[in-house]
């Protein structure tokens, strides 16, 4: 605009400031969200691969195994040692707790009768590994869980 056109220039310093002060707080508030999400859902994701590699790893060193190669059958503290441990990078071991558990034995196999029938059943091993997870944002911890569970074979 011109001066002689009849018409005020008005300033609109400090408008960039005022904007700037109410726009930064949600926009880093988001980011920071965003980062924190992403490190949960990272952490949950390491969850998973540990309870499916233990139970992998467990369900390959049974009873069968045992017989074949000499060496003892997997115990719970086995699966903990060689698998969830060795392979927990970046976890806080002390708030980790896991569970595995076979269905009757470490065996591949065993019989049942149903119906007056004997039937073979292939048994199964489940792992569970629970990580109570202390998000960097001092928000309350949150305990990831995950399952996994796999037929017994060797």
């Amino acid at each position: 605009m011109t001066r002689g056109s009849g018409m005020r220039f008005t300033s609109r310093r400090g408008n960039t400031i005022v904007e700037f002060a109410i726009v930064s707080p949600i926009a880093l508030f988001l980011l920071f969200g965003l980062i924190i999400g992403g490190m949960g859902v990272s952490r949950y994701q390491q969850i998973g691969y540990l309870s499916r590699e233990a139970s992998r790893w467990a369900s390959v060193h049974g009873a069968e195994y045992a017989a074949e190669t000499g060496h003892a059958a997997a115990t719970a503290t086995d699966v903990y040692n060689q698998v969830i441990r060795a392979r927990a990078n970046g976890l806080d071991l002390s708030q980790l707790t896991y569970s595995v558990t076979w269905n009757t034995n470490n065996h591949q196999t065993h019989t049942a009768v149903v119906g007056g029938n004997t039937v073979t059943i292939q048994n199964t091993v489940a792992v569970t590994v629970n990580y109570r997870w202390i998000p960097e944002a001092y928000l309350p911890a949150k305990t990831l869980t995950s399952t996994s569970v796999s037929v017994m074979s060797f």
